[in-house]
């Protein structure tokens, strides 16, 4: 006769009863959620990149439109490069990159997955991700990435002046209503796609993919892929240390608890820091744009 509280053969272990601690996390080799191989992480990596590289030509296209219908057709090169872009720019290059990742992780989830989106990203929140979660990106944005960047102040000139261009580019200068719109997108929507495509699709791929490396290498690496993907995504050189050391904690964070919601909420609370020290400059803060 089973015990009460032994799993059934076939199905996986029962939930930890509310107020217990989360069982171990179990190897990537016993882990039995997509990807299943290293061939469907291949797979998934693979679309991991068309859907990014969909997000880059769609998000042109969507910008030509959007100068078509505002009457800037034969400017919108210039206002796609200056410092501080019409607020349209902003979002046709944000809804472009937000169709591609999520398009890629349907596409992922339904070819090699189980079909469910929310399952296979682990796109779960619990209530106390909220704490978790916007407590890692206030540290990481007020404290850790100052001092990560000190060691620079001396060699870059104006440093501070020229981390914040992408977080003023995305939402400076602005009037009351357009800057509200760009950063309830940009602390509400861009950290839910952005987690869901990289440290859900491209994460967990990594992660099948350096299963063989052990039970402590193999998740290393594929936070360290993951984090230096996220950065080389984003195309800011001089950002690029930041963005990959907030990548690989976010990516590490995903694979500890298992779930994307912390991750979230450290994303959006990190954005937050960032569009208030723009929009209410009081001192020098290191930005990153995530």
């Amino acid at each position: 006769m089973e015990e009460p509280n032994s799993p059934r053969p076939g199905r996986p272990p029962s939930p930890v009863h509310a107020g217990h601690l989360e069982q171990p996390l179990p190897s990537v080799e016993d882990d039995c959620s997509p990807p299943r191989t290293r061939a469907d992480a291949g797979i998934w990596l693979a679309i991991a990149v068309v859907g990014f590289l969909f997000g880059q030509v769609l998000s042109t296209a969507l910008l030509y439109v959007g100068a078509a219908a505002t009457g800037n057709l034969s400017t919108v090169a210039h206002l796609a490069l200056r410092s501080v872009p019409p607020a349209w720019v902003v979002v046709c290059g944000l809804v472009g990159l937000w169709i591609g990742f999520s398009g890629a992780a349907v596409v992922a989830s339904l070819a090699r997955g189980t079909g469910s989106v929310r399952r296979d990203m682990r796109l779960e929140v619990r209530p106390w991700d909220v704490v978790v979660g916007a407590a890692v990106g206030l540290a990481f944005q007020l404290l850790l990435l100052p001092l990560l960047y000190l060691p620079l102040e001396q060699l870059i000139p104006h440093l501070s002046k020229r981390l914040s261009q992408p977080a003023k580019h995305l939402t400076g200068g602005f009037p009351g209503t357009d800057l509200t719109v760009i950063a309830v997108l940009t602390v509400v929507v861009v950290p839910v796609i952005e987690e869901m495509f990289f440290r859900g699709l491209v994460l967990r791929g990594f992660l099948r993919v350096f299963s063989g490396a052990g039970r402590l290498l193999g998740p290393a690496l594929a936070c360290g892929a993951t984090g230096v993907v996220f950065g080389l995504a984003h195309f800011e050189l001089l950002e690029l240390l930041g963005l990959a050391a907030f990548g690989v904690v976010l990516s590490w964070m995903a694979y500890k608890f298992r779930r994307l919601g912390p991750c979230i909420f450290a994303h959006g609370a990190f954005n937050l820091v960032a569009i208030l020290v723009v929009a209410y400059p009081t001192g020098v803060v290191h930005l990153g744009r995530f």
